[in-house]
């Protein structure tokens, strides 16, 4: 898949400017579909010259003059027909710290520990991010009243999978700590640690 349909995506909210969807891809959208500001750019217009999006310019006092965007009918139908489509492939994780911890054996301890502990701290602090939008989305009703009421429940829905993706990135940091703990290293001559 493309950034193309995160994008349009992204638009079903509303109008929004190249500014504004950065920050929803930063909030929303980065626990599944991460992208820079650049790309994100270079994708508003390559869809706007595709017709799948429209662009105005609304003039502004004191601030450059800022684009808005917003689905085109097209893009609304193009994006539809992508959304009832099969799956291709299931996710497949590429993560350079499971790497790591692939190899970790033999490694200092103390360096394992701290990679250990920023991931958890990562995991954490997107946890708490994501938390901050469920709060924003639920606007005080419950999540059943939310699921039940709400024009539209998929940016809820994609957000719930994103925390219980990070609550479980913490858990499993958690558990290879313990495990950490749990292992000693042999002393060898004058108590230095073997291998």
């Amino acid at each position: 898949m493309s950034l193309k349909y995160a994008v349009l995506a992204a638009l079903l909210e509303g109008e929004a400017s190249g500014y504004e969807l950065s920050k929803v891809f930063d909030v929303s959208l980065a626990n599944f579909w991460p992208a820079t500001p650049q790309q994100l750019y270079r994708e508003l217009e390559r869809l706007a010259g595709d017709g799948l999006i429209e662009a105005r310019t609304v003039p502004q006092e004191r601030r450059p003059t800022k684009r808005l965007f917003s689905l085109t009918e097209a893009g609304r139908e193009q994006l539809g027909v992508f959304a009832a489509e099969s799956t291709r492939r299931p996710t497949a994780v590429r993560d350079e710290f499971l790497i790591k911890m692939q190899a970790m054996d033999g490694v200092d301890p103390a360096a394992v520990r701290a990679l250990v502990e920023e991931r958890r701290a990562w995991a954490l602090g997107k946890l708490a991010r994501y938390e901050r939008v469920r709060e924003r989305l639920l606007d005080g009703r419950t999540e059943q009243e939310h699921l039940r009421e709400a024009d539209r429940v998929g940016p809820y829905l994609t957000l719930s999978a994103g925390i219980a993706f990070e609550r479980e990135n913490a858990r499993w940091c958690e558990h290879v700590l313990t495990v950490l703990d749990g292992r000693r290293t042999p002393a060898g001559p004058a108590g230095q640690p073997l291998g």
